[in-house]
């Protein structure tokens, strides 16, 4: 789509057609898109955002009335200063209907998690984005550690309990969102501070309080019913997480290191998961778990980045304040200690290569993004942040693969034994 400059459509209120006066231009127009003969003599003027839908403002100028589109499907027409051209569009009124006519025609060529919350009724999108159903970065980062402790767990020669990673990513998913919702709650004012989040449901107004907590208590609900198909001792254990969600959306105003509140809470899992495999927490979950701690106070050191400006205003703290422009320091530091507590799991249980290979991945990747992001550069910080969905998926694959040449390796130490 190539629009040079804003575009004037003017609808009379006796022709069928639409006048557009301005210096050259470029405006892409769909064939099939609604026309305002439907619109009751409305006029169109082209808003400054092209963003997709159609947003309507209705004040009157000359005795005509004005729309603002947003978005403009192809069809490129031209025109000059100097000349009037007239442009007749389908006799039906297929123009113009606006955003939603427009998303339905495209609801089926798209599963993305916002194309699902966008064609889901409009009453239950507050709650979608109440959970943050459309950003599912979350749940991968909270997902991930739990598959590799489920992947470490499992017997040599064998791939990790497929029912147990269906258990934690649905627990994955509905803990996220119950999180989220008790983050909301609790900064509900600050959020209506801070530009990247005033638009939440709770701070905005969307949805009520009360509103609110009946989602957190539907998210609960099935987290605990997840929860009871574990054995005894995960489910205390994960009880005992509770303490840890609700009060770490209230470290960031007593402490500069809510990023490692988040840490020890966001992991819990993978202790969860150990133990669900094992029956206890034993000595090789402590360094894994430890290392997940390190890694998420990297990249959630990171994401803080975007909002240090707003937190410095509004008086709540972050490692990004904490660190300042000594950041990259701190998380190098981290990210070294993060690789030796992965190493040190895998010497514990006598892991083989495939696993080192996804480590050495994991380090590289560390390396590459604190060396090139830019922490004053909001998206960049962003991009940063998301790049960590794939590298879970890479650490677990080399779990799995090395978990099962366990097998074959100690083969091969007992026919080195007998020789």
């Amino acid at each position: 789509m190539n629009i040079s400059k804003s575009v004037l459509l003017l609808k009379s209120r006796t022709s069928k057609s639409v006048l557009d006066v301005h210096s050259r231009i470029n405006v892409s127009l769909a064939p099939c898109c609604q026309c305002l003969h439907n619109q009751n003599n409305n006029t169109f003027s082209r808003s400054r955002k092209f963003s997709s839908g159609y947003h309507f403002s209705h004040n009157k100028l000359n005795g005509r009335k004005f729309l603002q589109p947003n978005f403009f499907p192809e069809q490129s027409l031209k025109t000059s200063f100097s000349g009037i051209r007239q442009h007749n569009f389908p006799p039906d009124g297929s123009c113009f209907k606006g955003k939603d006519a427009y998303r339905k025609q495209t609801r089926n060529l798209s599963v993305t998690p916002k194309a699902i919350l966008d064609a889901s009724p409009k009453s239950l999108q507050p709650y979608l984005r109440l959970i943050r159903f459309d950003k599912p970065i979350g749940t991968w980062l909270l997902y991930w550690p739990c598959t590799w402790s489920i992947g470490l767990a499992a017997a040599p020669g064998h791939l990790p309990d497929l029912w147990l990673l269906t258990l934690f990513g649905a627990g994955a998913f509905f803990m996220r969102g119950a999180g989220c919702i008790v983050n909301d709650m609790w900064d509900r004012d600050i959020d209506k501070k801070v530009e990247r989040t005033k638009l939440r449901p709770l701070a905005s107004g969307e949805l009520t309080y009360f509103q609110g907590l009946c989602c957190l208590g539907g998210m609960l609900s099935v987290s605990l019913g997840i929860l009871l198909q574990l054995n005894w001792y995960s489910v205390v254990l994960g009880a005992a997480s509770m303490v840890l969600v609700i009060t770490y959306p209230l470290a960031k105003r007593v402490t500069f290191w809510p990023q490692a509140m988040l840490g020890v809470t966001l992991n819990w899992g993978v202790l969860i998961a150990w133990s669900a495999i094992q029956g206890s927490i034993q000595t090789p979950v402590a360094s894994l778990y430890l290392a997940c701690v390190l890694y998420t106070m990297i990249y959630d050191s990171i994401y803080s980045h975007q909002d240090k400006y707003d937190d410095m205003l509004i008086g709540v703290k972050s490692t990004a304040l904490k660190f300042g422009d000594k950041t990259k320091h701190w998380l190098t530091g981290f990210g070294t200690i993060m690789i030796g507590g992965l190493t040190l799991t895998g010497v514990a249980l006598d892991q083989t290569w495939p696993y080192y290979t996804g480590v050495s991945i994991t380090a590289a990747h560390l390396a590459y993004q604190l060396y090139t992001v830019d922490l004053n550069n909001a998206d960049d910080c962003a991009a940063k942040f998301r790049s960590n969905t794939g590298l879970g998926f890479v650490m677990f694959i080399g779990i799995v693969t090395g978990t099962l040449m366990k097998t074959q390796k100690n083969k091969n130490d007992q026919l080195d034994n007998v020789e």
